[in-house]
C-alpha cells in the first residue's frame, strides 16, 4: 500500500483503476442493452369504458304505465252545441246535444337489440389481456344501448329537408339520419310543384355516415334538393317530435304534414294537432323567453298545465344566458370544490345552473332532434319543447325482456346469442296542450 494512503482510500483507488481498465468508455461503447420494446407488451385491464353517451334523460322523466286490454283510447274534443244555456223560470231546457268523441289507436311497437360473440372469443377473453367474460361484457352494453335505442326513438325528428336523392334513395345530413328507422313509411313534398305525394316509401336502410336513406316504393320523380321527407307512420315508439306538428308545417322551404298514431288530418287549432308549433320556414333564429312564454302560454289556454321544458344542450345553455341577469346573490362567502385529489383556490360560486323557468322543470337532453337550414342543408340547433307530461306516457305492453340462445346447430356456428326487446309505445292524449319551437340557432 503506498505510503500516505489509508486503507479505504487504497481499495477504493484500486476500484476505479479496475472499472477505467475493464469497463471503460471503449468497452461501454460496444455494448447493446435490453428495452422496453425487448420485454414488454401493453396489455389491457379487463374493464371496458364507454366512449359513448348513454344518457337517456327524456326516457327517464316518461311516466311508465301497463298498457292495458285496450289498444285504442277517445278523446272528446267537441262539449255540443247549446246543450249548456241559462233557463228562465219557465223557460224551455236546453236543446240536448251529444259530444264529439275521436278514436286513436296505435299498436304496441318492438325496438330489439342483438348481440353475440364466438365461442372462442369467450374462451380467449379469460387469457391474460383479455376482457374477462366477452358474452357479459356485451351484454351489459347492450342493455345501455337498448335503452338509448327507445330514448332516440321518442325524440326522433318527424321531417327533414333532403339535399340529393335517386330512384330509391334520399340524402339528408348525415348527422340527423338516424332518425329515420328501418321500417319507417314516409312521404314526399316536392318543392317545386309545391305538392305532398301520399305514396308509401318504406325505408329499408340508414346510412349514418352519408346520410343517404333507402326505400321501397315509388318517389314520384327523385328527390331533389330542398324537397321535404317527412314521417306518415313509426317501426318503432312514436316520438315527441311526431306528437307535437300539425298540417303543411313550415319545414325548412317545404311543408310537412306528419300523421302519428291513426291520424290522417291534423288541422292546426284542432285537437289532433300540436298547441304551438313553431317553425320558421327553416331560416335560423335565437331562441328568446317569448318564444317560450307564447308556447306556455298557449298551452294553458287550451287547458293544459306546462310541467317539462325540453331543451338540446345548445339550447340550455341559450336559456341560461338569457336568464343570468335576473340571478340574486344574498351575501358573500368562499369556499373550495375538491378535483380528484386536488381542490380549487377559495372563490365564489359563479354562473347559473337552471332548474326551472316559471316553475316549470327545464331538462335537457343529447338526443333531442335539431332543425335543417332551408338554404344550405345546414344543421341549425336544437328544437326546445314545451309538454304536458299528464297527458304523456309510456305504455308498455311487455317490459324489456332478455332471451340467450347456445344453440351451435341453429346457429350453425359455434357463437352465443342475445337479443334484448321491449314492446310498448309512447302515448299522447292530449295533443293541443304540447308546444315546439324549431330552426333555432345553435
Amino acid at each position: 500500500m503506498p505510503e500516505g494512503f489509508s486503507l479505504q482510500e487504497f481499495l477504493a483507488q484500486s476500484r476505479r483503476d479496475m472499472v477505467s481498465r475493464y469497463f471503460g468508455p471503449d468497452y461501454l461503447a460496444k455494448q447493446t442493452y435490453l428495452s422496453v420494446t425487448d420485454v414488454f407488451t401493453d396489455t389491457y385491464g379487463r374493464r371496458v369504458w364507454d366512449a359513448l353517451n348513454n344518457q337517456t334523460v327524456f326516457y327517464n322523466a316518461v311516466q311508465k304505465v301497463p298498457w292495458g286490454a285496450t289498444t285504442g283510447w277517445r278523446l272528446r274534443t267537441d262539449r255540443g252545441s247549446g246543450r249548456s244555456r241559462p233557463v228562465t223560470e219557465t223557460g224551455a231546457l236546453p236543446t240536448i246535444d251529444v259530444s264529439n268523441y275521436q278514436n286513436v289507436y296505435s299498436q304496441p311497437r318492438i325496438p330489439a337489440t342483438t348481440f353475440g360473440v364466438s365461442l372462442r372469443s369467450q374462451i380467449v377473453g379469460f387469457f391474460e389481456g383479455g376482457i374477462g367474460n366477452t358474452f357479459d361484457v356485451e351484454m351489459q352494453a347492450s342493455e345501455r344501448d337498448h335503452l338509448k335505442e327507445i330514448n332516440e326513438e321518442i325524440l326522433a325528428g318527424s321531417a327533414y329537408i333532403t339535399s340529393a336523392g335517386a330512384a330509391q334513395t334520399f340524402t339528408v345530413p348525415a348527422s340527423i339520419a338516424h332518425h329515420f328507422k328501418v321500417g319507417d313509411v314516409v312521404y314526399q313534398y316536392n318543392l317545386d310543384n309545391t305538392t305532398h305525394y301520399t305514396t308509401s316509401l318504406t325505408v329499408t336502410g340508414v346510412n349514418t355516415s352519408t346520410g343517404v336513406v333507402t326505400f321501397t316504393g315509388t318517389a314520384q320523380g327523385n328527390f331533389a334538393d330542398g324537397d321535404c321527407a317527412y314521417i306518415h307512420s313509426r317501426a318503432g315508439f312514436t316520438s315527441v317530435d311526431d306528437v307535437v306538428m300539425e298540417d303543411v308545417a313550415a319545414v325548412g322551404g317545404a311543408a310537412a304534414s306528419v300523421d302519428v298514431f291513426n291520424l290522417t288530418t291534423r288541422t292546426a287549432g284542432a285537437y289532433a294537432a300540436g298547441a304551438n308549433v313553431d317553425y320558421n320556414s327553416g331560416v335560423g333564429r335565437d331562441l328568446t323567453l317569448s318564444l317560450i312564454d307564447s308556447c306556455i302560454q298557449t298551452s294553458r289556454t287550451n287547458g293544459g298545465n306546462p310541467n317539462l321544458i325540453l331543451l338540446g344542450d345548445d339550447q340550455y345553455f341559450k336559456l341560461e344566458q338569457l336568464l343570468q341577469a335576473q340571478q340574486r346573490f344574498m351575501g358573500v362567502g368562499t369556499y373550495s370544490v375538491g378535483v380528484g385529489d386536488t381542490r380549487t383556490f377559495p372563490g365564489t360560486e359563479t354562473g347559473l345552473e337552471l332548474a326551472t323557468y316559471m316553475g316549470i322543470p327545464v331538462l335537457r337532453d343529447a338526443d333531442v332532434p335539431h332543425s335543417v337550414s332551408a338554404t344550405s342543408d345546414a344543421i341549425l340547433g336544437s328544437n326546445a319543447y314545451v309538454l304536458d307530461m299528464n297527458f304523456m306516457e309510456l305504455a308498455v305492453a311487455q317490459p324489456t325482456q332478455y332471451v340467450e340462445n347456445r344453440d351451435f346447430f341453429a346457429a350453425n356456428a359455434l357463437v352465443l346469442r342475445g337479443l334484448l326487446y321491449t314492446i310498448g309505445e309512447l302515448r299522447c292524449h292530449n295533443f293541443w296542450v304540447q308546444s315546439k319551437i324549431a330552426d333555432l340557432n345553435t
